[in-house]
């Protein structure tokens, strides 16, 4: 599965990679997060709960950063078990852009997905997927700005 975008966040450069690397922001902001620890500067550990079409499960999973780029870029490998309902890895690329107004994050996505969640179709693991990165965002966007996410909800961002 490969999951590409782009989101606009209402806040500057510096404030979008703090909020990035702070684990009580992304807490905050995954969805179906129920606890976030970091384990060392490149390192951290999730519980998250996903319901994915008939599927739900609660996953344990880490995350390992590199290619790090203060303020510019990161990669991530990433690697989650639901028991069960089956396993999820993959690596990511995030870069954020000085935007009129804010910042551009920019993310592209590849995971292999197994188990019973790999038996669902890939159109509604996509879907899923886009639904969760784009929860995601609103909720990081509502964390950085309070003010900013009101007065773009009705709108386009």
């Amino acid at each position: 599965m490969e999951l590409n975008g782009e989101q606009f966040i209402a806040a500057s450069v510096p404030a979008v990679w703090r909020g990035l690397n702070d684990v009580v922001v992304l807490g905050k902001a995954i969805p179906g997060c129920e606890a976030i620890e970091r384990i060392s500067p490149e390192e951290v550990h999730a519980k998250v709960m996903f319901k994915i079409g008939p599927v739900r499960a609660r996953f344990a999973g880490k995350l390992l950063l590199s290619d790090v780029i203060e303020e510019k870029s990161c990669s991530m490998a990433f690697e989650g078990s639901g028991g069960a309902a089956g396993f999820a890895k993959g690596r990511s690329r995030v870069e954020l852009i000085s935007a009129e107004g804010g910042t551009l994050v920019s993310f592209t996505t590849e995971a292999s997905i197994g188990g019973k969640l790999g038996q669902i179709g890939g159109r509604l693991i996509s879907a899923s997927a886009k639904k969760i990165a784009d929860d995601f965002f609103a909720a990081f966007a509502k964390e950085l700005n309070p003010l900013a996410s009101e007065i773009t909800d009705g709108g386009e961002a």
